[in-house]
C-alpha cells in the first residue's frame, strides 16, 4: 500500500497490510465491542458523535493536507469534505434517537410494534475519491444504530483511513466500536465471510460491487452498495442556460471530475444546444487546473495513473466513433497524473462517453430533438445513481424528476448532491439500499417485530 503523489507522480510512504493475526485480533476487538455497547443510549451514542465532530473540525487543515497529498483533491474541497463529514456526524446525533424510534402497528395483541436493533460488527469497504466524506456518511449512522465498524479503505489512501480512525480515538470511542483494517483486496472475501460481520456496505465501482455482493451472498450478508453512476442532466428549451451551464459544468468538475454522482452526460434540447455549449467551454476553459495544495487550484490531477490512461483510452475511443472535441481532451506532458477539464459534443450512444461512466473531468454533450428524445436519452442506460433536469417550469422539471428519469436521486434546476438529511442512492448498476437520512441509518439495524399479547390469566 503505497502512496503516490498523483500531482508528480512521486513515490511517498509505504504502508503495509495487516496479516492474519492482527486481522483476526480486529474482528474479536469488534465483535466484543459490539457486545459490550450494543445497550449503551442513545445519549452516549450521540455525545461520541458530537466528539467525533468536533475533532474534525480542529483537524481540518491536516485532514485536507493529506487528501492532497494522497489522491489529489484541490485543498479547499478537502476542507469542505471535512465540514461535511462533521454535519453528518452532529445530524445522527440530533436526529437518530428519532430515526430509530419503535413504530406502533395496531394488531390483536395487546402491544405489537417494530424495534429497529443494531446488527453487530460492519464491514465498510471505501472508496479514494471522498477518502473520508464516504466513511463518516457510513459510520456516523452505523455507530448511532449501536453497531460497531471496521473500514477497509482503498489502498490508495492509506493515511486518510488512518487519520479517520485517529479522529475516534481522540473523541473517546470505545475499544474497538471504529477500527481501520488495512487489507489486500485478496483478503476481503474470508473477511466477508467470518461469522463476526453482520453486513457489508460498499462505495465504489459496479465491478466492485459485483464482486462484494456475490461474496456476501455466499456468506447471507446484508450488502449496501453504492455503484458508479453516468448521471443524465437535461437542459430543456426554457432553461435558464446561464444558471444550468455553471450548475453543470460544476458539477461535472468537482473533485477533479472523480465523483460518482458528478454531471455526465448534458443532454441538451436542440433549441438551445448551441449557445448552452458555447457557456460550458467558457465556463470549462476558465477552470483552473493546478496543484492541489495551492488555493487558487479548482481540478487538481487524477488519483492514479491507471485511471487517467483509462479516461483518455475512454476520450479517444469516442472521437473515433463521431464525438467532437470542444476543448482540452489533450493528456499534458508534465509529471503527475493531469488530465484537462475538457468538453465533448456531438456524443451518442454507442460511444464510451455515452454508454460507460468518464471517471474525470471530461463533459460529453448530447443533442436531442425535445423533451421526450431528451428523457429517452438519459434513460437509456445500465446505471440510475443520479439525474438533473433544468427548466423554467417548476412542475414540468419535478414531474420529469418524479415520474420520468430512472435514478435515485433527481433534481430541478440544482446538481445532484448528496445530504444528510435525505436517502442517497441508486438503481441498476449503480447500486442498491439506501445511505444518509432516516433511510440510510434504517439499513444498518434488524427490523424486529415485537408482539404482546394479553397474559395468560387476564
Amino acid at each position: 500500500m503505497q502512496v503516490i503523489d498523483p500531482s508528480t507522480g512521486a513515490p511517498g510512504p509505504d504502508h503495509p497490510p495487516l496479516g492474519p493475526e492482527q486481522i483476526e485480533a480486529r474482528l474479536a476487538r469488534a465483535a466484543r465491542a459490539f457486545e459490550a455497547g450494543r445497550e449503551r443510549p442513545f445519549e452516549d451514542r450521540a455525545a461520541l458523535l458530537e466528539r467525533v465532530a468536533t475533532e474534525l473540525h480542529a483537524r481540518r487543515e491536516p485532514l485536507a493536507r493529506r487528501m492532497a497529498d494522497e489522491m489529489g483533491k484541490p485543498i479547499a474541497q478537502g476542507r469542505a469534505e471535512v465540514e461535511k463529514c462533521a454535519w453528518v456526524c452532529r445530524h445522527y446525533a440530533e436526529h437518530g434517537a428519532a430515526y430509530l424510534a419503535p413504530e406502533a402497528i395496531p394488531t390483536d395483541a395487546r402491544r405489537s410494534y417494530v424495534a429497529y436493533r443494531p446488527l453487530g460488527a460492519l464491514l465498510a469497504i471505501m472508496p479514494w475519491n471522498f477518502p473520508l466524506w464516504q466513511a463518516f456518511r457510513q459510520a456516523a449512522p452505523a455507530l448511532m444504530a449501536g453497531n460497531t465498524v471496521l473500514l477497509k479503505h482503498a489502498e490508495n489512501v492509506p493515511g486518510c483511513a488512518q487519520d479517520i480512525e485517529a479522529v475516534f480515538a481522540a473523541a473517546g470511542a470505545p475499544d474497538g466500536v471504529y477500527q481501520n483494517l488495512p487489507i489486500l483486496v485478496a483478503d476481503v472475501d474470508a473477511v466477508i465471510a467470518d461469522r463476526r460481520i453482520a453486513a457489508v456496505t460498499l462505495t465504489g465501482s459496479t465491478r466492485a460491487g459485483r464482486a462484494v455482493a456475490a461474496s456476501a451472498g455466499r456468506a447471507l450478508k446484508r450488502t449496501v452498495l453504492e455503484l458508479g453512476g453516468s448521471d443524465p442532466y437535461l437542459v430543456l428549451e426554457d432553461a435558464d442556460l446561464e444558471r444550468a451551464a455553471e450548475a453543470c459544468v460544476a458539477s461535472r468538475l468537482i473533485n477533479s471530475g472523480q465523483s460518482c454522482i458528478a454531471a455526465k452526460r448534458f443532454i441538451v434540447v436542440e433549441a438551445v444546444r448551441e449557445r448552452f455549449t458555447e457557456l460550458v467551454v467558457e465556463r470549462t476553459r476558465a477552470a483552473a487546473l493546478g496543484d492541489p495544495r495551492e488555493e487558487s487550484s479548482e481540478v487538481g490531477p487524477q488519483a492514479r495513473e491507471d485511471l487517467r490512461a483509462a479516461l483518455s483510452a475512454q476520450v479517444e475511443a469516442s472521437v473515433a466513433r463521431g464525438a467532437r472535441v470542444a476543448h482540452g481532451c489533450r493528456v499534458p506532458d508534465r509529471p503527475g497524473w493531469w488530465y484537462p477539464p475538457s468538453v465533448l459534443t456531438d456524443v451518442a450512444p454507442s460511444m464510451p462517453a455515452f454508454d460507460e461512466e468518464l471517471f474525470g473531468p471530461v463533459a460529453a454533450i448530447v443533442r436531442a430533438a425535445g423533451e421526450e428524445e431528451a428523457i429517452a436519452l438519459a434513460n437509456r442506460t445500465s446505471y440510475g445513481l443520479g439525474a438533473a433536469v433544468f427548466t423554467a417550469d417548476l412542475e414540468r422539471g419535478r414531474r420529469i424528476a418524479e415520474t420520468r428519469l430512472r435514478a435515485g436521486s433527481c433534481f430541478v434546476n440544482a446538481y445532484v448532491k448528496s445530504d444528510p438529511r435525505l436517502p442517497f442512492g441508486g438503481i441498476g448498476c449503480s447500486g442498491y439500499g439506501r445511505e444518509l437520512g432516516r433511510h440510510g441509518i434504517l439499513e444498518l439495524t434488524n427490523a424486529k417485530t415485537v408482539y404482546v399479547a394479553e397474559s395468560a390469566g387476564s
